[in-house]
């Protein structure tokens, strides 16, 4: 990453928010920060940042609603989703909607900025040896079922 990058930090939890763009700063980044999607689409208006950092979940609309609305009204931006309740049904959706890559919560801030500079996945990474618990299987299947109802909570439940 350049020194003029301009990066945008995204998160609802406004200490973690706070730690990370001051992080960033410290590598020479210039930062924006933003605790909501209308926040975050204002800033990205106003400032036109380069990348992203986006939490997964906020109140309101969800860090995939931004996703979208930040590669529509930026075309050219990097955004890497970061979230603390990661499954594979909203990563592949995060990638889809133009994410360039998903971590999970702990990442620092060295992370998140190898997390842009990737542009290819890495064959070296471990391939879990031991099978995936129940408990995970689940909540990956209840998130594939919210997805395809497109977030309705009560058609999700009628089809489970």
């Amino acid at each position: 990453m350049t020194d003029a990058a301009t990066i945008m930090v995204v998160d609802d939890d406004r200490a973690f928010c706070a730690a990370l763009a001051g992080a960033l700063r410290r590598r020479g980044m210039v930062t924006v920060i933003a605790h909501d999607h209308d926040e975050a689409l204002s800033e990205a208006e106003a400032w036109r940042p380069q990348r992203a950092v986006v939490d997964l979940r906020m109140p309101g609309r969800s860090g995939l609603e931004l996703v979208a609305s930040l590669r529509e009204k930026l075309p050219d931006i990097q955004v890497v989703v970061l979230t603390g309740f990661g499954s594979i049904a909203t990563a592949v959706e995060a990638i889809k909607l133009g994410a360039v890559h998903y971590l999970t919560k702990p990442a620092d801030a060295d992370e998140i900025v190898a997390a842009f500079a990737r542009q290819a996945g890495d064959a070296s990474v471990e391939v879990a040896s031991r099978p995936t618990p129940l408990e995970h299987l689940e909540w990956e299947h209840i998130q594939n079922t919210l997805l395809a109802c497109d977030g309705n909570i009560s058609e999700a439940a009628k089809r489970l």
